[in-house]
């Protein structure tokens, strides 16, 4: 009796879930006419499909009501409590890093799936017509266009705001309760015992024994529309101001503890473009602590699969391909993928997506492990060329923090006015 590997059960599962959504959103196109999804007591209609990983896909969806536009990320829970609480992680990270630079949570809801595969968690977010940087990478490929220095300093200056929003991340010291449990400590009930965990109905509503009967439940129900005459979901002005005095909140209290989160999955593909230009950092499936210590063979293995399973290849850090023990793990994973993406921007592509790694057979891996990369002839400045080698380091401890990291970028700046 053959035995499937539970990481190739998990990639056919996902195969499987993806062409379901696929095929909705093709079908719908071919009997021209609109798939509807009913969420929180509103029916909205799915234009289009914008983006797809994994067991998630992001819709621009229309409320049939007010005809407003959002962008509906669906997450797939096939397993149950388990894959809920996952999904719950990311709702948790865009509630809890508030930043102008930081895409903000509209609402979210868990139902139950009504093709019977498990249940499913919505998370609406505001829609940026002007896509993401991936997006302004590929048209400048295509039109052998590139950014100018000085605009592409300054989509990277905003997004490592963001980054050094969750690196410097303060949690109040009265509280005891972790956002995201930590799965590098799975074994210990002092790091990861679900039964400990605190409610989230407080601040966000969710009632867990609720999202088993095929209703939707409201997981932010404080932004909850009180009429029909009201916008779907109330509350952005407020959530405007929170983000602008987000760093007040969390050190609320003058009592705050220093808690740095990695984002580890930073690439071009993570971060909008605003209407006003500005980049907005997304997708926080992959956020976790940062300082993680590696204590034996089996968490340095689970490290590695963790990020194999959410971190993109091209971007990811050296130290974690091939994990040591008696190490610790930090926020330098940022760093290095801010790196891949500063370059990403000037050249359209990764410093390990060269035409060796994807046209010869190279292996991406060994690339990023050897720190094997040149940079293209252009006509951006040795200050540019010199910013981006600080972060491409492949010891850690090398790199720069992010507040060096916007420090050089600042001079980088002042020295092309």
């Amino acid at each position: 009796m053959s035995v499937i590997h539970p990481q190739l059960h998990s990639t056919f599962d996902s195969l499987k879930f993806q062409l379901k959504d696929a095929f909705w959103a093709l079908s719908s196109c071919i009997c021209q006419q609109s798939a509807k999804v009913k969420i929180n007591g509103r029916t909205f209609k799915i234009v289009r499909v914008l983006g797809e990983g994994g067991f998630s896909f992001v819709y621009l969806a229309e409320d049939e009501h007010s005809g407003r536009q959002f962008a509906l990320k669906k997450i797939r829970c096939p397993s149950g409590h388990e894959d809920v609480r996952q999904a719950m992680r990311e709702v948790e990270a865009y509630r809890r890093f508030k930043h102008p630079n930081i895409i903000r949570i509209l609402d979210s809801a868990v139902v139950q799936d009504p093709n019977g595969d498990g249940q499913v968690v919505y998370l609406f977010l505001p829609l940026y017509k002007r896509g993401n940087l991936q997006d302004a990478i590929n048209a400048n490929s295509i039109n052998n266009n590139h950014f100018s220095e000085q605009e592409m300093l300054r989509l990277f200056k905003g997004t490592c705001e963001a980054v050094r929003a969750m690196h410097d991340y303060h949690t109040p010291l009265a509280s005891s309760s972790d956002p995201f449990p930590s799965r590098e400590n799975q074994s210990s009930a002092a790091h990861d015992d679900i039964s400990r965990r605190p409610s989230l109905d407080e601040e966000g509503g969710y009632h867990d024994n609720a999202s088993t009967n095929g209703s939707s439940v409201p997981l932010m129900s404080a932004h909850r529309p009180v009429d029909e005459r009201e916008p779907i979901f109330g509350g952005d002005e407020d959530l405007a101001r929170i983000q602008q005095n987000g760093a007040s909140e969390n050190a609320q209290g003058g009592q705050a503890e220093l808690v740095p989160y990695a984002h580890r999955d930073l690439k071009p593909g993570n971060v909008m473009i605003a209407d006003d230009g500005s980049p907005i950092l997304m997708d926080f499936g992959s956020t976790m602590k940062a300082r993680i210590k590696i204590e034996n063979r089996s968490q340095a293995l689970l490290q590695q699969d963790i990020a194999a399973e959410q971190s993109t290849m091209a971007y990811r850090a050296p130290e974690l391909f091939d994990v040591k023990t008696g190490v610790t793990l930090d926020e330098k994973v940022d760093i290095w993928s801010l790196g891949c993406t500063l370059f990403a921007l000037a050249y359209s592509h990764s410093p390990f997506e060269n035409m060796q790694t994807t046209e010869q057979g190279g292996s991406i891996a060994m690339a990023v492990m050897n720190a094997q990369y040149k940079h293209p002839s252009s006509a951006y400045s040795q200050g540019l060329k010199n910013l981006i080698d600080s972060m491409l380091k492949s010891n850690p401890q090398d790199r720069p923090d992010i507040h060096q990291v916007i420090e050089m970028t600042d001079r980088a700046l002042q020295s092309l006015r």
